[in-house]
């Protein structure tokens, strides 16, 4: 409890802080164990707070998104699925604003920085140990209340997934944890004990994300480098970057003559360069599972409801009528919003994020983790445009936990700002 109470900042309460990190470090291996917690925090987080969360101006266009999309759950395609697919989205807009307590110093947001990634210790070990030992579930806790399904060998097969369904998934979890371990590694004032323990996690979660064989993945992994070590590596940092990437890009390029491609594929792995170029897919893939067919009836979608939407989760239902082919959603945030609940509430929310981001890096970024930080979630948010590992509810909650901290960094003045007003006796 000593450890538990250090570094609390001056709007948290001490109990909910105790539960913010617990359930921060529990978070990785069970939403359920997290949510346990990170909800009480949640609840402490709002008490005692004198002034409503609508003073703050951040908060305006979630309230008016929330309003627009219990609007569109009337008219929805599938009212049962649209009014369920608001948990997606309402529940973590309270979040934001009742988290901000816990993450509103740099020492906080470092804590709770070094608690995700000690929590995602579990995810790394077992997703190793399903490719390399074959370990398999499912493995149950608490007589089946938790059930991890894991398969040997990895889901899809060959690729690494640990606790989470699927392989796309775990990677988007570890390229959000990335950063956060990179600046634990390179933080000034470890002991060689100490950071020879954070150099094996990180050579770890290095492998296990290349292991998961996502793209996105392997792109964050190079991202993520100079943005956390900052401008003042980038002069031999990018050149170094450049060099050792330019193999890969030789080897997977069309159109590069074979008098240089051929000896970057020889350099260069197979795996990485065919996994790269899909070329192990090639003639196996049609047009309607891809992408580009899943965006253009997606448009096609916005286009016929285009200011209330189809209501949540309608792409799944909508999508197999039109094509043949099933799919979960529209593998893009943006249009998924705007499909589900109109482009209105898709300009509001990605504006809302832009914004943000925008403005904390502005405002300046004070150090390593903050840094970190930044690129931990700016990295998540450019893995929605290609995918949505947020439909995973451990990365929601993490997800809006660094969003609050983002509103958090660039606003010390918080606390005082949004005090209510008091009668000085003039």
């Amino acid at each position: 409890m000593v450890w538990l109470d250090q570094g609390r900042p001056s709007l948290a309460s001490a109990r909910g802080w105790r539960c913010f990190q617990l359930g921060l470090f529990l978070l990785p291996s069970s939403a359920l164990l997290g949510s346990l917690l990170l909800f009480p925090a949640l609840l402490f987080g709002c008490a005692g707070r004198e002034w409503p969360s609508w003073r703050d101006p951040w908060n305006a266009p979630l309230l008016l998104a929330s309003s627009l999309m219990i609007l569109g759950c009337f008219g929805a395609y599938d009212q049962g699925l649209a009014w369920v697919g608001l948990g997606n989205w309402i529940p973590f807009f309270w979040g934001f604003w009742g988290f901000q307590p816990y993450v509103m110093s740099g020492e906080a947001r470092r804590r709770s920085a070094l608690l995700l990634v000690a929590g995602s210790v579990p995810v790394v070990v077992t997703g190793l140990g399903q490719l390399w030992w074959g370990w398999q579930g499912p493995w149950q806790l608490l007589g089946g209340l938790i059930v991890w399904f894991m398969a040997a060998g990895g889901h899809p097969e060959g690729r690494l997934s640990g606790l989470f369904d699927y392989a796309n998934i775990a990677s988007a979890w570890l390229s959000m944890v990335w950063p956060l371990t990179l600046a634990a590694l390179v933080q000034q004032g470890l002991n060689r004990w100490r950071r020879a323990v954070v150099l094996i996690l990180a050579v770890l979660l290095v492998v296990a994300l290349v292991l998961t064989e996502s793209r996105n993945g392997w792109g964050a992994l190079v991202l993520v480098v100079p943005l956390v070590l900052g401008p003042p590596s980038w002069p031999w940092l990018i050149p170094l970057l450049a060099v050792s990437l330019l193999p890969v890009l030789l080897a997977v390029l069309p159109g590069v003559p074979l008098m240089l491609q051929d000896p970057a594929r020889t350099l260069v792995p197979e795996g990485l360069w065919a996994r790269l170029n899909d070329s192990q897919y090639a003639g196996e893939r049609v047009l309607a599972s891809t992408r580009i067919s899943q965006w253009k009836v997606a448009l096609q979608l916005i286009g016929e409801r285009p200011w209330l939407g189809w209501g949540a989760a309608a792409f799944s239902v909508i999508y197999p009528l039109r094509t043949g082919q099933w799919h979960g959603h529209a593998h893009n945030l943006p249009l998924e919003l705007a499909i589900g609940h109109g482009l209105p509430v898709a300009v509001l929310l990605v504006g809302f994020v832009v914004a943000l981001l925008v403005v904390s890096l502005r405002r300046g970024l004070s150090g390593l983790f903050d840094r970190a930080w930044w690129t931990a979630f700016f990295g998540l948010m450019v893995l929605h445009g290609t995918d949505l590992p947020f439909f995973d509810s451990r990365l929601n909650i993490a997800g809006w936990i660094l969003l609050a901290g983002l509103r958090a960094s660039f606003s010390p003045e918080l606390s005082e700002w949004l005090q209510p007003e008091t009668d000085s006796g003039a």
